[in-house]
């Protein structure tokens, strides 16, 4: 990485190749079992993105984390060149190339994160310019992927994930919601609880999930 880059990345193998002594055994069948053992473990690759404390630089370590987690969730993540545009990837699985604009809160206060869905220039995102709109809850680890028709006029959204109040909870069964990125627009366009998992090949289960234990 270049002086130039703004977000520093880390590499780490939570898993280390383990390699086993050769031990020397007069019986076939122990030399055999001895050699299947002696196998390297998979390793695990962890990213991570840490940025200086301005806006853009957090922006980018939020894009950069998104990038980590779609990528291990099973998903293709597009990067455009440059920043002209108003989407910051492109990802797909299954159901084409979604635009997706991703922002982060760090700040709690009054019970709550806020998070601005307008760009630079104070105009709200819509549905020519992107699909959906993530954003990270970084001290909650916590991820919210909602379609762009759920925004509408908008310029920001406040997130309560320990609320217990329906009318806080607007945006709530947008938490975790990565199985919408597996939807068609129908699907992601309902309001109603969904009565089925909207996709099964993910690991992890939205707030709104049948199968959520």
């Amino acid at each position: 990485m270049g002086a130039a880059t703004s977000c520093a990345f880390f590499v780490m193998n939570k898993l280390k190749n383990v390699t086993q002594k050769n031990v020397t055994h007069t019986n076939a069948t122990k030399k055999k079992a001895n050699n299947s053992r002696s196998q390297p473990a998979p390793t695990t690759i962890t990213i991570h993105a840490v940025a200086e404390p301005t806006r853009k630089r957090r922006g980018e370590a939020a894009e950069a984390a998104f990038l980590a987690r779609a990528t291990h969730l099973g998903f293709t993540v597009c990067l455009p060149w440059g920043d002209s545009n108003r989407y910051d990837s492109v990802v797909e699985l299954d159901r084409g190339f979604l635009r997706v604009q991703v922002k982060s809160a760090t700040l709690y206060a009054e019970n709550r994160y806020r998070v601005k869905t307008t760009g630079a220039s104070g105009k709200v995102y819509t549905s020519k310019e992107i699909d959906f709109f993530v954003a990270y809850i970084v001290p909650e680890n916590i991820w919210y992927l909602i379609p762009i028709q759920s925004i509408g006029q908008r310029k920001g959204i406040r997130f309560y994930p320990h609320t217990r109040r329906q009318s806080r909870a607007m945006f709530e069964k947008y938490r975790e919601a990565w199985c919408l990125l597996d939807s068609c627009l129908a699907v992601r366009l309902r309001k109603s609880h969904p009565q089925r998992c909207r996709s099964k090949n993910l690991e992890i289960r939205c707030a709104d999930c049948p199968l959520r234990g």
